[in-house]
C-alpha cells in the first residue's frame, strides 16, 4: 500500500482491504455486516489475497462462507476400519470425527492415553483433564496445535461444536488460544510422550481420512524402527 499519512489505528482500512481485493468498499460493508452471505469464490480469492492468508486459513474462510454449515454427523466406524485399527499392532491408532470425539481406538492407543478411550473428546481431555499435561511434555505446542486444528476442521455453526467451544472457553488457557483464531488442520509431526509406566515415547503422528466418512478421521502414531520408542509400545500391553 501506499503511504497514506499517519494512522490512527493498525492494520488495513475497509477502503484499504476494498482496494487490493478489487471490490466496491459498499459491498465489503455488507458482508461484514452479514447483509450479503453469498460471496463468490472469486470475491474470497481476492479477500485471501488482499490479507495475505495462507493455505490452510484460506480453507477455513472457505467453510465460513459456505451456505449450509458441514454436518458433523455421528456415523458409526465401520467394521472394516475397526480390523484396520487391530492389525495395527506396534501402533496406537484411533478414529475420530472432526469435532474431535473419539469414536474408536484400538488397544495400544487406550494403553497410550486415556483420552483416546471411545466417548472421549481430544480437546476437552486437552484442556480440562489434569494429568494430560503430565502426559505431554510439550503441552503447550500441543495444545496450541489442537486448537488450531479444531477451528480449521470443524464448523462453529454445528450446534454441538458451539456448545463444546462454549463449554472450553471457561478455560484460560483455551481461551486465549482460541482468541487467536489460528486454523490448522492436523500434520504428520512427532509427538512425545512421558507415559507412566514405559517412559518417553517419541512417535510420528499420521492423519487419514477414511473413504466414504470425509468426517472421520484415523491417526496412527509410529515409533522409529528399533528405536527405545519402538521398545516402549511392545511393552505398553
Amino acid at each position: 500500500m501506499p503511504a497514506s499519512g499517519r494512522r490512527r489505528v493498525a492494520g488495513l482500512r475497509r477502503e484499504d482491504l476494498a482496494r487490493l481485493a478489487g471490490i466496491s468498499e459498499p459491498y465489503l460493508t455488507r458482508l461484514e455486516q452479514g447483509v450479503d452471505r453469498h460471496p463468490s469464490p472469486q470475491v474470497l480469492r481476492a479477500l485471501a489475497r488482499a490479507l495475505e492468508l495462507d493455505v490452510d486459513t484460506s480453507a477455513h474462510m472457505f467453510v465460513l462462507a459456505a451456505s449450509h454449515p458441514v454436518q458433523h454427523a455421528e456415523t458409526e466406524v465401520t467394521e472394516d476400519v475397526h480390523q484396520l485399527l487391530d492389525t495395527w499392532v506396534g501402533s496406537p491408532a484411533y478414529v475420530r470425527n472432526r469435532r474431535f470425539d473419539v469414536l474408536a481406538a484400538n488397544k495400544q492407543a487406550r494403553a497410550l492415553a486415556p483420552m483416546y478411550e471411545p466417548g472421549h473428546n481430544l480437546a476437552r481431555d486437552m484442556f480440562l483433564d489434569p494429568d494430560i499435561r503430565q502426559l505431554l511434555p510439550d503441552w503447550p505446542e500441543i495444545a496450541a496445535q489442537t486448537v488450531a486444528a479444531l477451528r480449521a476442521e470443524a464448523d462453529p455453526r454445528d450446534p454441538r461444536t458451539a456448545r463444546l467451544v462454549a463449554e472450553l472457553e471457561a478455560n484460560d488457557d483455551f481461551r486465549t488460544l482460541w482468541a487467536r483464531h489460528d486454523a490448522r488442520p492436523s500434520r504428520d509431526e512427532l509427538k512425545r510422550f512421558v507415559h507412566p509406566v514405559v517412559g518417553e515415547l517419541a512417535l510420528r503422528r499420521q492423519a487419514l481420512t477414511v473413504g466414504g466418512a470425509e468426517q472421520q478421521v484415523i491417526i496412527v502414531y509410529q515409533a522409529a524402527p528399533g528405536s527405545p520408542s519402538a521398545a516402549a509400545l511392545v511393552r505398553l500391553l
